[in-house]
């Protein structure tokens, strides 16, 4: 089944319903989907969860008390002394640093977490950055559908301080602190969303937005059994909320049950068919293997976008698709015209610098990706930068390639102490750039929660940097048999049947990965190269 166009499209904050936003994620689980927050507020410390969980905190209309204490909970004050504090404090126990790297580093950290940061998604988890879509009379529908997401917030947190009871209000702030916390790469934005959300179902229980909110955040965390619970909580309330829709697929992607991902995407186009729903329609085909189908239905989603944010969206994704077939100027032509409509997408730059480092433009493509890493550190970008400094291996490159990998320790670090689980990220940094041990360790854990393509990957990958090869054949083995085209998996397949004494596959397997993206990782090509030589 092809997605159906939505012939009455239009941009996402104006088709929303007054009880559902139309703020959509691309699956996490390329993500490091990612996947991230905003700032902290009192309404996180101990104090105030315990409020927030015996329903105290909760004001009421008449109890003289409502506008302190919903203050509390909607104000989203940035805490900038408290954020470089945290990442000193995470670093100080994993870092031997150089002082001057030190401090450049905490500071790249730091400024993710401020208002200044812009969206970044993983390679599969980016978003539209829209702002958030109204519920509540008292909050101007022309203001939310602005695209200024802060200024979004700061006018729902000043009506929710005089009318704390509107659960639609606290609904919306819920999901706008999600985004948020998306788009701004700090964790510590995720316990404020919950309350949010909480304090909605505690007014109006079996509310589908805050529903579909919860949906969203427990995947945001990587919580996948519960963003399928939520979900599907939405869904018997309101069958065609887009939101609950979309985040079933992901849920279902990411617990690696395909089957029904597709069956459940197939659904989400007879009822709710737009972006967020075809672009999850052609991931669940990429994932199988059916390359032609996504790229159509990718194309067929850029052609009905209308807002900034939903071209340089789907834009990406089709550069990504095609960075990752090895078409490097069709790659390019798709990135650009996703920093066309939005010159500052970072997810785009992070492409376009992956694609210039597969071009051999290697200094086009640190800075590029210096820029990303400056405002948006995250795991991904953080390796990739750190790879592309040793492969330079300039005088003090190998310094700053430490310092990128210091980093995604810090920053798992702070979306653990904020309920993300982290493990997948953990395992594919460490595997090749830190403790060997705690790559299986969390490689083991992801494994045992959900058994994806990816984490299969990792796991095989992180058994294999620890010498258990014959253990790692039959998850490299799996991460490949769904006919997902990606040129890592291959070369991690090729690796390990060649360690294993298979050399027939093994040279099948590297030169497979080289004939499909030749570019796909900075080190990775030149060592499956090595590998293929060796194997002939």
């Amino acid at each position: 089944m092809s997605p159906r166009t939505n012939d009455n499209a239009t941009p996402d904050a104006e088709k929303a319903t007054p009880d559902e936003s139309t703020v959509g994620a691309m699956p996490a689980e390329n993500t490091a989907e990612a996947t991230p927050a905003g700032d902290t507020a009192e309404a996180t410390t101990a104090e105030g969860k315990a409020e927030a969980a015996s329903g105290d905190s909760i004001p009421t209309a008449d109890s003289g008390e409502d506008t302190a204490d919903a203050a509390d909970a909607a104000d989203a004050a940035e805490m900038p002394d408290e954020r470089v504090a945290a990442v000193r404090r995470l670093s100080a126990s994993q870092r031997r640093w150089r002082t001057a790297q030190l401090g450049f580093c905490a500071a790249a950290l730091a400024v993710a977490m401020t208002a200044g940061a812009v969206v970044l998604g993983a390679l599969r988890d980016g978003g539209t950055t829209p702002a958030v879509a109204t519920v509540s009379n008292g909050v101007s529908p022309q203001l939310l559908a602005s695209g200024d997401l802060d200024a979004s917030i700061a006018s729902l947190q000043a009506h929710l301080r005089t009318q704390p009871k509107d659960f639609g209000g606290w609904s919306t702030l819920g999901l706008a602190y999600v985004e948020q916390a998306r788009t701004k790469g700090d964790p510590s934005r995720y316990p404020q969303a919950q309350e949010a959300l909480d304090r909605s179902l505690k007014l109006r229980p079996d509310y589908d937005p805050a529903l579909a909110g919860r949906a969203a955040l427990a995947a945001a965390r990587h919580d996948f059994t519960g963003a399928l619970k939520y979900a599907d909580l939405a869904l018997k309330q309101n069958p065609y909320s887009e939101r609950a829709l979309s985040s079933r697929i992901d849920a279902l992607v990411e617990l690696g049950r395909y089957d029904e991902a597709s069956k459940a995407a197939d659904l989400a186009d007879s009822r709710r068919p737009g972006v967020p729903v075809f672009t999850r329609y052609a991931y669940v085909h990429e994932l199988r293997g059916d390359v032609k189908t996504a790229r159509r239905v990718l194309r067929q989603a850029l052609a009905t976008a209308t807002s900034r944010g939903d071209i340089s969206y789907v834009a990406t994704a089709l550069g990504q698709l095609a960075w990752s077939q090895g078409e490097y100027d069709a790659a390019l032509t798709y990135f650009a015209r996703a920093l066309a409509a939005d010159d500052g997408y970072l997810p785009a730059l992070e492409g376009r610098a992956r694609t210039q480092a597969a071009q051999g433009d290697g200094a086009a493509a640190i800075k590029g990706m210096e820029q990303v890493v400056q405002r948006y550190p995250l795991p991904q970008p953080l390796v990739e930068l750190g790879e592309l400094y040793e492969a330079r291996g300039k005088a003090g490159d190998a310094q700053k390639a430490r310092d990128q990998y210091t980093l995604v320790n810090a920053w798992v670090s702070l979306a653990r102490a904020n309920g993300v689980d982290a493990d997948l990220d953990t395992a594919l940094a460490a595997a090749d750039h830190g403790d060997r041990t705690a790559a299986l360790k969390a490689a083991r854990d992801e494994w045992a929660r959900r058994h994806t393509v990816h984490t299969a990957d990792a796991l095989a990958w992180a058994l294999h940097v620890s010498g258990r090869d014959a253990e790692a054949l039959p998850y490299a083995r799996r991460a490949t048999a769904t006919g997902y085209r990606n040129a890592s998996f291959l070369y991690h397949l090729g690796v390990i049947e060649q360690a294993t004494g298979h050399t027939g596959k093994a040279r099948t397997a590297l030169r497979s990965a080289l004939d499909l993206n030749p570019g796909f990782s900075p080190l990775g090509a030149r060592e499956a190269r090595t590998a293929l030589e060796a194997a002939q």
